[in-house]
C-alpha cells in the first residue's frame, strides 16, 4: 500500500459565471466542487495506473466530509486525521466573456498540539503494510516546519522509502532525515541538496527531467512536438501544477517497487507531460508519449 500525505488539503469550489463584476450580485451558471491538494492529486494518480493507495493526512468540518467523499468517488482510500477547525477552501470564479479567472483561497486551518499527536500515531499506524509514503504540499498554521523531518524518521524507521515534494523550510528540515527521494518546488532550491546513499534529487527542467542519484545524473526529455500530438483535446502547454503533481505520482511506484532509473523517469515524464489541468491522467495521451520518452545516462557529476 502507497500511503500520500497531505496536511493542508483543500475543498475546491469552481464557479462559472457569464460575466463577474464587483460590487454587485453576479449569477452563477454552474458549480463544481473537487478535491485539491497536492498529496491527494498525487494519491488519485497512482491509483488511476491500479496501484493500492491511501490518502491521509489532515481534514476538518464539512469542507473535510466533502473532500472524504470526493475521494471515495474517485475510489482512493482514506484515512485522515480528523481537526476541529475547518479544512480550507479554494474558490475560482470563471467569468465565460473573459475568460479570466478569479481564485480566492481560505487560510489554512490552526492545528493544536493535540491533533498533531494524534496525527503521528495515526500515521506511525499507516506504515504497518505501507510499500512507499509521499509527503508532498504545504503545512497549515500550528505545525512546526520539522514535521516532514519527523514523519520520514517515522517511515525509516519502519523500513518504508519517502518521497518528499516541498519547498522553504519543509524542505529544509525534511531533506537531510533521508527520504529516497526529494523534489524541490523551485529549482534554486536544489543548491546544497546532494544525491546521498538512499536519497535522490529530482528537478523540471524545460524538457522534461534531471535526476542527480548516487551513480550519476540522468536526463528525461521529451519534444514539444510529442506532446501537442498525444494531446490533441487539451492545450499542449505544460500546466505547472499538473505537470508538478504527474510528475510526483510517476516517481512512486518506482520507488515502491524497486523499478530501474530509466523506467521510473519514462513513467513520470510520460504522466507529467500528459495530466490533463485539472490533474486527471489522460491515459491515451500517457500511452502514446511513453515511448517518446528519451533518457540519458548516467553522468558523472
Amino acid at each position: 500500500m502507497i500511503v500520500s500525505v497531505a496536511l493542508n488539503p483543500a475543498l475546491l469550489v469552481d464557479y462559472t459565471a457569464e460575466r463577474v463584476q464587483l460590487g454587485t450580485a453576479n449569477p452563477v451558471a454552474t458549480v463544481r466542487t473537487r478535491v485539491g491538494g497536492r498529496g491527494l492529486t498525487v494519491a488519485r494518480l497512482v491509483h488511476t495506473f491500479g496501484h493500492d493507495v491511501t490518502a491521509a493526512g489532515l481534514a476538518g468540518g464539512s469542507a473535510g466530509e466533502l473532500i472524504r467523499a470526493g475521494l471515495a468517488r474517485a475510489g482512493v482510500a482514506t484515512s485522515f486525521t480528523r481537526i476541529a477547525a475547518e479544512s480550507r477552501r479554494v474558490v475560482q470564479v470563471r467569468d465565460v466573456t473573459s475568460g479570466e479567472t478569479t481564485s480566492l483561497s481560505e487560510p489554512a486551518p490552526y492545528i493544536t498540539t493535540e491533533e498533531l499527536g494524534r496525527l503521528a500515531a495515526d500515521y506511525r499506524a499507516l506504515l504497518d503494510g505501507a510499500t512507499a509514503v509521499v509527503l508532498a504540499g504545504s503545512l497549515p498554521a500550528g505545525l512546526p516546519a520539522e514535521i516532514y523531518g519527523s514523519l520520514i524518521s517515522y517511515a525509516a524507521q519502519a523500513g518504508v522509502p519517502v518521497v518528499l515534494d516541498a519547498g522553504g523550510s519543509a524542505l529544509r528540515n525534511g531533506a537531510g532525515r533521508g527520504p529516497a527521494l526529494i523534489i524541490p518546488e523551485q529549482a534554486a532550491e536544489a543548491a546544497g541538496l546532494e544525491p546521498g546513499d538512499d536519497s535522490s534529487v529530482v528537478l523540471a527542467t524545460d524538457r522534461g527531467v534531471l535526476a542527480s542519484t548516487q551513480d550519476g545524473r540522468w536526463l528525461a526529455e521529451i519534444s514539444p512536438a510529442a506532446i501537442a500530438a498525444a494531446r490533441r483535446s487539451q492545450p499542449a502547454q505544460r500546466k505547472p501544477a499538473a505537470f508538478r503533481d504527474g510528475l510526483v505520482a510517476g516517481f512512486v511506484p518506482g520507488i515502491a517497487l524497486g523499478w530501474s532509473w530509466p523506467d521510473m523517469l519514462r513513467h513520470a515524464l510520460a504522466l507529467a507531460a500528459s495530466a490533463a489541468p485539472d490533474g486527471e491522467a489522460d491515459l491515451a495521451a500517457y500511452e502514446t508519449l511513453l515511448p517518446a520518452v528519451l533518457v540519458t545516462g548516467p553522468e558523472s557529476d
